[in-house]
């Protein structure tokens, strides 16, 4: 829990960058990072996930297994990701430079840049659709570019705000919506239940052509939720302090996830009840304007509640990582609130563009896909890194390329560890060429499967296998490797005195 979090330090700007978090500071705890993974995800976005069974052709209960085989799957996966913060201090994009060079991570600060973009952007649209869509039925609102457009801007300010004031603010945020969106969504049951039915059977069933296909397909939609946070857990967990207990953090990460069952099953839910009531929308698989063909009238105002908390949300979650990432790739440019404020201003303006000059919302959602398949080889190298050298990091030497200095433990080839980077970049391109995402990006090999997308399983394995082979042909210097650990005896004594490294 946090100890300090008083008015005083929620109305303070915080200047922390991606240098390592001083231990006085560190006073967050695993809650607070269960509140921010569940809060960021709390959300129709998430909603919209749950919907695809639905629009794959699985019935209700093939689509709840399917869903919590992917949520458990990866949040498996997500968990030792959490680890990284309290180890070192900082952000996970900084502490990939232990297995891809201090320079190397530069790729992890892209990826998690371009994610982040890509996440704030959607949740805004999608927030701002729902609200304006709400309000029309509630209150008569018109559905024009206008509104939209005003409820964009006022999403995206109300976002750039709190992550500007930092992380504590945005702790204080979290709290509130985790708790109200819960509530709001299991309202939902009190709205639904009547016109639920439990025995849908969907246009697949088991043992008919396609449906593994579609059941694999969906598992596979759900487990890319938990694998999308990845980049993002070391920008909130680096408050936890070192010596916290690993099992916590990762319990903690782990019950985030699955608390996100909520809004999971509340799309799949009322997505049947589209499907038989308004199935031109599952047909047109435009989910949110089906939820609120169906909706009862009373529920409209708790939906545009949840558009409102769960937009500040994920948006939050987003854009905060944004200007740690833009600082640390820019470090003497560019402070946490200065990178905060020019990525803001840069995605509001490409939210306005893409929504209404040049229709990039499919696009985008597209791309986030893609920088996923990305992302997890990035992942999987961090995380057999990490079980490799035994949880042993040095904070100093992550820290090189931030000072603009020369040297360290992590230093290898000139900042580069093309271990780790011939590992992410074969996987990377791969995932992507078996990436199968109908209308939208179908990769050279994305048929292989019989429609199936594959493209997370396959950049996940091979990424695995490469790494290792890698790190048998070409073990890793001594210096990597912890005091006590067997394999650091060699190492170079001056590699450890921070006061002998040279300025680049």
């Amino acid at each position: 829990m946090m100890h300090n979090n008083n008015d005083k330090s929620l109305t303070q700007i915080e200047t922390n960058g991606v240098e390592q978090i001083p231990d006085h500071e560190r006073t967050a705890g695993p809650t607070d990072l269960f509140r921010l993974i569940f809060g960021g995800a709390n959300t129709f976005a998430t909603a919209v996930l749950g919907s695809f069974p639905v629009l794959f052709g699985l019935s209700f209960q093939a689509g709840v297994w399917a869903i919590v085989l992917g949520v458990v799957l990866g949040s498996i996966i997500l968990a030792p990701m959490g680890l990284f913060g309290p180890l070192n201090g900082t952000n996970n994009a900084v502490s990939s430079g232990a297995h891809f060079g201090v320079h190397g991570r530069i790729v992890g600060s892209f990826l998690s840049l371009l994610t982040a973009i890509a996440f704030f952007s959607l949740s805004v649209w999608s927030s701002g659709d729902a609200l304006i869509g709400g309000a029309k039925r509630l209150i008569g609102v018109p559905e024009t570019d206008l509104s939209l457009g005003l409820a964009y801007g006022l999403f995206a300010l109300l976002v750039l705000t709190v992550c500007i004031y930092g992380f504590r603010f945005m702790l204080w945020v979290n709290r509130i919506a985790v708790w109200a969106a819960s509530l709001l969504f299991l309202l939902g049951i009190v709205a639904f239940a009547p016109t639920f039915d439990s025995q849908f059977a969907g246009t697949v069933g088991l043992g008919q052509p396609g449906f593994w296909a579609a059941f694999i397909g969906a598992a596979l939609v759900a487990m890319s939720n938990p694998i999308s946070f990845g980049a993002f857990l070391g920008d909130w967990s680096r408050y936890i302090p070192r010596n916290t207990p690993k099992r916590r953090i990762m319990l903690a990460v782990i019950a985030a996830q699955l608390a996100t069952l909520i809004p999971f099953l509340f799309g799949l839910a009322t997505a049947t009840i589209v499907a038989i009531k308004a199935p031109d929308y599952i047909a047109a698989n435009n989910y949110v304007g089906g939820l609120l063909a169906v909706s009862p009238g009373w529920f409209f105002l708790p939906v545009c509640l949840i558009a409102v908390i769960g937009g500040m949300s994920t948006g939050t979650t987003s854009l905060y990582g944004t200007g740690l990432d833009m600082s640390s790739v820019f470090p003497r440019v560019l402070s946490r609130v200065k990178a905060t404020l020019l990525i803001g201003v840069l995605s509001i303006a490409f939210i306005f563009i893409g929504r209404f000059a040049a229709n990039l919302v499919q696009s985008v959602s597209t791309f986030a896909v893609l920088i996923i398949t990305c992302t997890t080889p990035w992942m999987v190298i961090m995380i057999i890194g990490l079980l490799v050298r035994r949880g042993f990091y040095c904070p100093d030497d992550l820290q090189v390329f931030t000072r603009g200095e020369t040297g360290g433990r992590y230093w290898f080839s000139h900042g580069w560890n093309w271990r780790g980077l011939g590992a992410w970049i074969p996987s990377a391109l791969v995932g992507l060429c078996f990436v199968n995402l109908p209308g939208q990006f179908v990769g050279p090999l994305g048929e292989l499967a019989g429609g199936i997308d594959i493209g997370l399983p396959v950049t996940l394995g091979l990424a695995s296998v490469i790494y290792l082979v890698l790190l048998g042909l070409f073990p890793e210097p001594a210096a990597v490797y912890g005091p006590d650990d067997p394999r650091s005896k060699g190492s170079s004594v001056p590699i450890e005195k921070p006061s002998l490294r040279q300025t680049a």
